[in-house]
């Protein structure tokens, strides 16, 4: 007696089921493989700092830019270092928190100058906080 089999040649339906869950298991795999994956690094909780820079809305921003003398300018008036300082003294309240003044200096500038403003501006009572520029890697 031979075997004779009554299901059609080619069932299309049933030959890609398995290629069907493959392909499933492989997008399952793409999309929530990240997940499970450590960050590389060691994780470490900072502690509070009191040398954080406070955010101060009322701050007032000395910008020095290059001239003959140097040109500076209070927030975006332009003033000299006699009338800078006379501004700074006029604005300064008495008693309440102490002002604080961010001082942004041009990268041709010499540190003297800076520093002899930053100086006027810490006698006229302000804190006085010296900005930089972002790093970046180009090499002049």
């Amino acid at each position: 007696m031979k075997l004779v089999s009554t299901l059609p040649e080619r069932i299309g339906f049933l030959h890609a089921i398995p290629v069907l869950d493959l392909f499933t298991l492989l997008l399952l795999a793409l999309l929530m493989g990240p997940t499970f994956l450590n960050q590389s690094g060691v994780q470490v909780e900072m502690p509070a700092s009191q040398y954080q820079i406070p955010r101060n809305a009322d701050a007032r921003v000395i910008t020095l830019t290059e001239g003959d003398p140097v040109v500076l300018w209070l927030g975006r008036e332009r003033l000299s270092e006699q009338d800078l300082v006379a501004r700074l003294k006029e604005q300064t309240g008495e008693g309440g928190p102490i002002p604080v003044a961010y001082i942004k200096t041009e990268q041709r500038i010499p540190a003297g100058v800076e520093r002899r403003i930053a100086e006027q501006v810490l006698n006229a009572g302000f804190r006085v906080y010296l900005l930089g520029g972002a790093k970046t890697t180009e090499v002049p």
